[in-house]
């Protein structure tokens, strides 16, 4: 949940690595650093508690000249947000610096061995071990090889790890290695450049080549990368791919934030997802690489997701089982990983929902799913990934770079995705014929407009947000599908405003959250016009007997809702009630950045989270 960035080459090292890493900041936000190779033959560094800027700030003080160098900005794990345990690390000669995203599992019995044999420690984190590790190797078996001791020093480790290598002794040389952390490398004319994702090389080069567990690559200021394998044996084609969107779609573009530029974007990334995607065939998942005799055998789906991505899974959930006729369970990954007695069919087909693609929860439950013998396949955004990778099939989202924290069109656009894979499975199974699949497809086509009619209703959101000023608490309804929807919204606004939220369907809120309510307390009411809606109103009365103050989300022309509540968002009719979530929750995000900025918080970068999720 760490960014690890690094450069070798002609130029000066420091601007870069500090662009890469303001890039990279929404993977951890709590402190940063960076270190150069010095002209002198001296490793140069800055770090500080803090975000890039405060160490922007330093490195213009400090000013460190050289044209190879690492750069890392912290989630912090192991030790507390100070600026001793910023990285990059050095080892105990000051010649070896070292940066890590990951966990290292053994770390203290490495330590207690390092320290017996008279390595000092300065930090509280699990990453020192690495440096003092490198240097053993350095100075031993490996013999002045930097690269065989960063791999002597990374089969000592067990856990996870993307590590970025300098060493005052081998000047114009970066070390990279990775296991279960996400890393990329590329070249350009200029050099050679690694990174946690593409996004801080999207602004050098259109492709990346992505590193496999254990690979070792050695980058020099030429522009050469050599990649080891773990037999240490040369890779002669890596993987590589082409980044897909011009670098700009990771800058603000005149919005005031990142989230309220993605918010805006969610029309065109359903446009993007949806082109092309139905043929003389039905849908067209060419991803799947499932024959449609082996999708219509599939008699179980097991959803795999975490956070915003669960909500996605219920979702489709209910449009799988209503359109395909397929029993799915949707199963937390954190949760699913320690299920010892869990149970799958000989027709069993994994699901795995996850934004980054690399949060590790949902990558450990892939594999055992795979170990029990299903078929994985993967709705991700991020082109490489390792859910991607290591899938039977992968669906991309293509909703381009998403910097906020707090996902948005990520989420829309899995969802959107989960339902044409829906209709790909209705219509294998025989529960669809082409022309209702053609007709859902066509429905889905209206998604975007219908998303700029809510958009353009924005000042609707503005104005409700009032209502949670000087509030600590507020509860989210919704019955259905509209629960999903009340579950997503109450997670933006804890995530970005620290307003806690609770969600509950509708029906449960009699069974405790009731208790809660007193006059004022804001309620949050999810009622488009559907087959429940008269249901849910019964339960707003409830909230309104009890003093709440209620803001529905309801379907344009709804008069009764309107004379009810004190606010409503209004949204307009969709063509079909599971296109509703796709539409109403753009209002719910609307509301949680609004609620976040009138109590003066930083939406794009809410405090302890981080946007990809790489440690259990």
């Amino acid at each position: 949940m760490c960014g690890v960035v690094g450069y070798t080459g002609t130029k000066q090292a420091a601007p870069w690595l500090l662009d890469g890493l303001q890039t990279l900041e929404y993977r951890g936000y709590d402190s940063a650093g960076i270190q150069v190779v010095s002209p002198s033959g001296n490793l140069h560094g800055v770090k500080c508690a803090g975000r890039v800027a405060a160490l922007r700030e330093r490195a213009a003080s400090a000013n460190p000249v050289g044209t190879c160098g690492i750069g890392h900005t912290r989630w912090a794990t192991h030790g507390a947000p100070t600026d001793k345990n910023a990285h990059p690390h050095l080892d105990g000669t000051g010649r070896i610096a070292v940066v890590h995203n990951g966990i290292i599992e053994n770390f203290q019995e490495l330590k207690r061995e390092l320290m017996a044999a008279g390595h000092e420690f300065r930090s509280d984190t699990d990453t020192e071990v690495i440096p003092h590790l490198i240097q053993e190797a350095f100075n031993g078996p490996a013999k002045g090889d930097l690269a065989l001791a960063v791999r002597n020093a990374a089969d000592r480790l067990e856990g996870s790890w993307a590590l970025g290598v300098i060493c005052a002794d081998c000047p114009g040389t970066l070390v990279v290695t990775r296991n279960g952390s996400p890393l990329v490398v590329a070249t350009t004319e200029d050099g050679a450049y690694a990174a946690s994702d593409v996004m801080p090389l999207a602004s050098v080069t259109s492709h990346v080549v992505q590193l496999n567990d254990y690979d070792v690559a050695t980058l020099t200021a030429d522009g050469t990368i050599v990649i080891r394998d773990r037999d240490w044996r040369v890779v002669e084609s890596p993987g590589s791919f082409d980044i897909d969107w011009d670098a700009s779609a990771a800058k603000m573009g005149g919005y005031s934030d990142f989230m309220a530029k993605e918010i805006s974007e969610q029309p065109e990334a359903i446009e993007r997802l949806l082109a092309g995607r139905l043929g003389k065939h039905g849908i067209e998942l060419d991803e799947l690489k499932l024959t449609r005799e082996e999708l219509a055998a599939v008699d179980k789906i097991v959803i795999i997701a975490c956070g915003t991505s669960y909500h996605v899974g219920l979702v489709a959930k209910a449009a799988i089982e209503r359109w395909a006729k397929v029993p799915v369970e949707v199963e937390y990954a954190s949760e699913f990983n320690y299920n010892e007695d869990y149970l799958v069919t000989d027709h069993t087909m994994c699901l795995v929902i996850t934004q980054s693609g690399e949060t590790a929860d949902t990558l450990a439950a892939a594999r055992r799913m795979r170990g029990m013998g299903c078929n994985v396949f993967a709705i991700t955004n991020v082109l490489g990934s390792t859910a991607a990778r290591e899938a039977d099939g992968a669906l991309y989202i293509q909703a381009g770079p998403e910097v906020a924290v707090a996902s948005t069109k990520a989420y829309t656009a899995q969802m959107i995705a989960s339902y044409l894979f829906a209709l790909r499975l209705a219509l294998a199974n025989g529960n669809m014929t082409p022309e209702e699949v053609e007709k859902h497809y066509h429905d889905f086509e209206a998604v975007p407009d219908l998303m700029r009619e809510v958009l353009s209703r924005r000042w609707q959101d503005k104005q409700a947000a009032r209502r949670f000023r000087d509030k600590v608490s507020s509860l989210f309804l919704g019955r259905n599908v509209s629960a999903t929807t009340a579950y997503e919204g109450a997670l933006k606004l804890k995530e970005i405003s620290y307003l806690h939220a609770e969600a509950y369907p509708s029906g449960e809120m009699k069974h405790g959250p009731i208790s809660l309510i007193e006059s004022g307390f804001p309620v949050v009411a999810v009622v488009p016009a559907d087959h429940v809606h008269d249901k849910t109103v019964s339960n707003i009365q409830e909230c309104l007997a009890r003093g709440a103050v209620v803001v529905a989300v309801a379907t344009d022309g709804d008069e009764r809702v309107a004379k009810m509540c004190q606010e409503v968002l209004w949204i307009p009719p969709c063509p079909d009630q599971l296109l509703v979530p796709a539409v109403s929750v753009i209002h719910l995000q609307l509301l949680a950045r609004y609620v976040a900025r009138d109590r003066g918080y930083d939406v794009d970068k809410p405090r302890n989270l981080a946007k990809s999720v790489t440690v259990e």
